[in-house]
């Protein structure tokens, strides 16, 4: 408990210095769109009704709102699905995982035929796609096969780059593992 104490007091103070020292027009244009060009996380004014804690995904804006409250969100850059391969919905973090294995679906192995040596899965590390850390979405009780990790392809952040999935740079996806709790809701628009 004390390191979230920690953190959050981190955040907190990084946001009042922040909003002190950019202007409102200026911390909106960076909360819109980053351009590709992704700083880290940093805490944003962020209303909305969700308690503290859930996690928000725009997938227009490629960005990861953390929910700390009092109209403050911690602002991660995401990669988010190619068309055809993004969703919508509201899921909970029904499972969490440090350098967890991969295994590519068959459909993801009929449009890329090389991934087949991977069909028994891939060993967790940092080759492996799926990054540093996992949070596996679940959505009444069952696996939706989503997944907000890592990712070894850093370059990926801000773009509709993967299957679905939501990448975050190793160092995010470490520090969003340790504040997201199982059954955290998720909410991806």
């Amino acid at each position: 408990m004390m390191g979230l104490a920690k953190v959050n007091r981190r955040r907190m103070i990084l946001g009042l210095v922040a909003g002190a020292l950019v202007p409102a027009p200026a911390r909106a244009a960076f909360k819109s769109n980053y351009g590709g060009q992704y700083a880290g996380p940093s805490v944003v004014e962020f209303s909305t009704p969700e308690k503290p804690g859930t996690l928000l995904i725009n997938t227009s804006e490629r960005t990861l709102y953390q929910v700390l409250g009092s109209d403050l969100a911690v602002q991660y850059g995401v990669a988010v699905g190619k068309e055809g391969h993004d969703w919508a919905g509201i899921a909970r973090v029904g499972r969490k995982v440090e350098w967890p294995d991969w295994t590519p679906p068959s459909a993801m192995i009929e449009r890329r035929p090389e991934l087949a040596k991977w069909a028994g899965g891939m060993p967790g590390g940092p080759e492996n796609p799926l990054g540093a850390r996992a949070l596996y979405l679940y959505e009444g009780g069952r696996d939706t096969l989503f997944r907000i990790h890592g990712t070894n392809e850093p370059k990926s952040i801000g773009k509709a780059a993967s299957s679905g999935c939501i990448r975050m740079l190793n160092q995010d996806i470490v520090e969003l593992y340790e504040l997201a709790a199982i059954g955290t809701k998720v909410i991806v628009i």
